[in-house]
This record gives C-alpha cells, structure tokens and sequence, in this order.
C-alpha cells in the first residue's frame, strides 16, 4: 500500500499515543485483535487501520478527548481514491515520487539544494519540456506519459507555491543551475526570469551558491529537501529529509539524519549569496544571454 502524507501523519499519531500509554505494538494488536505487524505498519505509514479499529484503540489506550478522535479518524479517511495517480497527466508522477507531492500539498515549510538541475518547484514550463523532450514516448504506445503530461504534472505541483497559506519555500541553487543549457539560451532566458520573478514573492526565498564560494564541507553536490508538515494532533511536527539520488529517492525522518542535513543547509545559507546579491547575480546573467546572437535570429 502506497505511503501517503495523511498515513505517514496518523503512523506518528498512533506511535505517540502507544508512547504516552507505554504500550508496545505487540500490545496495542492484542487490545484490537490485529498483528503486531498490522500495528507497525500503521505507524510506519505503508497500511492502514480502519476506523473502527482505530477508534478502539485509541479509547482502550485512554483517549477521551473527542476532538482529537475526530482528528485520527479524519487522517484515516485517505484522500487518494484508487486510480488517482494512474489518470491524466498524474500518470507522470513515478511512484517513488508521489509521497513528496503529497507531503508538499501539506507542509508549511520547504528548503531544498539544487545543482546542475533547477528544483522542480521552481522550473519554468519551456525548461520543463526541454528536460524531457530527449525522451519522447513511443507514438505507438496511447497509454504512454508524454511530454506535455510532465509539463502539466510539475506546473500543477508548482501551485502549491502560490495558495493560500502558502509554505515559506528556501533554495539555495549553485551556479551549475543556470550555467548548464538545457533548450537553448531562449529558455534558460526564461527560465532564470522566472526565477526572478518568483524571487520576489514573500514566501520564497532564492540564494545562488557561485563556483567562486567555498562551499563549507559536503552540501551542494546532494540533492535534498528538508520538509516541515504542521501535525494536526498531538505527535509534534513532522520533520523530514528527502534525499534524491540518480534513480531513487529516500524519505527520512530519522530526528539525527535530518537534523545533520537541517545544520548543512544552514551553513550554505551562510555562505551562498544573499538573496539580494542573488537576484543581481542573475540580472547579470540575463543581460549576457539577452546579448548573445542566438536570442536574436
């Protein structure tokens, strides 16, 4: 069973509350009728209690607050019907990918480290589709992800950025972001104007990390976000890594792992442009492009 933002939240609920009543998982099973293994997948976010059972755990553990037994049970009721990630352009979510969408939607904070490629949130539809155009689908093939479904799948993504209560959003991009051409010097001229104009929105925050700073220790050659999702119980904030390497992805919610990762972005926050001198630097950057003869056939 697919892992999903409001699972991954009702785990860390169930967990706190086994916590609090000193309970073991083995124990919480015998109280309900269900297997210690049907009790730690719960928590770990890959399966699912029902209702009912959850209701009657949660009252044998002591819980009277009825608000809060509201709460569990509305992150039981999981959004995501069968067929929702397998229909239009969601198709091109892979499925290692679909719980970070979810867990964006929901998060009240973002911070992310993005070399060579610029982070998704923050591509420009024209760079989007030049990213996947060398991997054209089979024409032949009507159930394939094409090209204008990715562009639609990240642009929707993107819409997070600018709802309402919309998540404080930090990155820090080295200077291989805007330096490596993806589509020509037309869309990279496009691309970094978005990423001035998204500059200046209150929510997001862009620092340029320049080959000529010493980057301090390992930091920018990783690609990571750092997730803040508001609990809406008891269980405290969910504080997570999400680690992208070359054909997986890792979700980590490991206090001390994500706490190392949470120290390293600070120190490049430190080091990187300013997020002034960081628009300037690419004013700069859109001048030498918008000078270059292929911007003028």
């Amino acid at each position: 069973m697919a892992r999903t933002a409001r699972k991954v939240l009702l785990g860390r609920e169930i967990d706190a509350m086994l916590r609090r009543a000193r309970t073991t998982q083995a124990e919480a099973g015998r109280l309900i009728g269900v297997s210690q293994s049907r009790i730690a997948a719960a928590i770990a976010g890959t399966g699912n209690l029902s209702a009912q059972a959850l209701d009657e755990l949660a009252r044998k553990l002591g819980i009277t607050d009825e608000t809060y037994l509201q709460i569990l049970l509305d992150l039981q009721v999981d959004s995501h019907r069968r067929g929702f990630w397998n229909s239009g352009y969601r198709r091109a979510y892979i499925e290692e990918i679909r719980l970070l969408v979810d867990l964006e939607d929901v998060a009240d904070r973002l911070r992310e480290t993005g070399a060579e490629i610029v982070p998704g949130l923050l591509q420009h539809p024209s760079y989007i589709q030049a990213l996947h155009e060398p991997f054209q689908p089979d024409p032949g093939d009507p159930d394939a992800v094409t090209v204008e479904d990715y562009v639609a799948a990240r642009t929707a993504r993107q819409e997070i950025l600018f709802k309402r209560g919309a998540p404080e959003f930090h990155a820090i991009l080295s200077e291989s972001c805007l330096r490596r051409t993806y589509g020509g010097d037309a869309v990279m001229l496009e691309q970094i104007g978005h990423l001035l104009a998204l500059s200046q929105r209150p929510n997001i925050q862009l620092q340029i990390m320049p080959f000529t700073h010493q980057a301090p220790g390992a930091g920018m050659e990783d690609r990571y976000i750092l997730l803040r999702a508001p609990s809406p119980g008891a269980a405290g904030d969910l504080e997570m890594a999400v680690v992208e390497a070359q054909g997986e992805i890792r979700y980590i919610d490991d206090k001390a792992a994500v706490g190392i990762r949470d120290r390293i972005f600070n120190r490049l926050a430190m080091t990187a442009l300013s997020p002034g001198d960081s628009r300037h630097f690419m004013e700069h950057l859109v001048r030498g492009l918008r000078s270059r003869p292929t911007i003028h056939p």
